[in-house]
């Protein structure tokens, strides 16, 4: 499939959103485009890939990635001559992807609650560490699920809430900005219980399994911190948050590499994710 239109021309699906709404994702785009995604993403890049093989895609699927990034499963999944649309809500991110695709994906600007695509559009749907960070849950498994055509299937990777990741998040939260009361933790996304309550009797054979990734990316705790506190928008957005009190950023840099020392094993971290694929009723 080749690009249709440039990421950042896209404009967001015209479904309504208040003015609280319209805000918050002004602030997630903001969020995510700072930093350095891709860098973080080249340290995830195995969780792409693996979700394309859990998916099995073939040359005749159509697939959608939700909340895409900067292409680390849509990439993969181009690959094996599917016909992919690449969507995320933060077009910096599609623009980094679209620079490293041979013109294979469609990337279009697109929000996770608000899909600008029509009933059954695709065969099937993923999203990578991505569609976690949408604050309505609800609304996406609803959108996720209305794309999809019966008989279609789909496949998520998230963080799960006690993985190093989830645990970091927990860390984080007391420096970062408060989130609206709508918002869901990102991380229950990574909940078997909480996924499966959210798809309900829509789709079948649901399966999930945690599993692992191994990272050896970082020598010890410090240099942990360091990377994420550059690149990774979250991380970024807490520092921000408490740049004008030294005290807390000195015991968030401190709280930080102590996680990361905590973590690492001869050189290794292990990265706790939920694998889960299933198919549309």
């Amino acid at each position: 499939m080749s690009t249709q239109s440039s990421p950042s021309s896209t404009p967001l699906h015209a479904a309504t959103a208040d003015d609280a709404d319209t805000e918050l994702k002004r602030r997630h785009r903001t969020m995510w485009a700072a930093g350095d995604y891709p860098a973080v993403a080249d340290v995830i890049a195995p969780l792409g890939r693996r979700l394309v093989d859990a998916l099995t895609l073939g040359t005749a699927d159509r697939v959608l990635d939700i909340a895409a990034g900067a292409g680390n499963a849509a990439i993969p999944a181009a690959r094996t001559g599917a016909r992919v649309v690449a969507t995320d809500l933060t077009p910096e991110l599609l623009t980094t992807g679209e620079a490293t695709d041979s013109g294979a994906i469609t990337w279009q600007t697109a929000d996770a609650e608000h899909l600008p695509f029509d009933d059954d559009s695709f065969d099937v749907g993923m999203s990578c560490v991505g569609i976690m960070f949408a604050p309505d849950h609800q609304r996406c498994a609803d959108e996720l699920v209305r794309v999809v055509r019966p008989g279609g299937r789909f496949g998520l990777i998230d963080w799960t809430p006690s993985g190093f990741i989830g645990e970091m998040f927990t860390l984080m939260k007391p420096y970062a900005p408060a989130p609206p009361p709508h918002a869901r933790p990102p991380v229950l996304w990574g909940d078997e219980t909480h996924v499966r309550g959210l798809f309900g009797d829509r789709v079948l054979d649901l399966d999930a399994t945690a599993e692992e990734l191994t990272v050896d990316r970082f020598a010890d705790g410090a240099a942990f911190r360091d990377f994420f506190k550059a690149t990774y928008g979250p991380t970024i957005v807490a520092y921000r948050t408490i740049g004008d009190d030294p005290a807390r950023a000195a015991e968030l840099d401190a709280a930080l590499a102590d996680l990361g020392d905590r973590h690492l094993r001869d050189g290794r971290m292990s990265w706790e994710y939920l694998l889960v694929t299933a198919t549309v009723a």
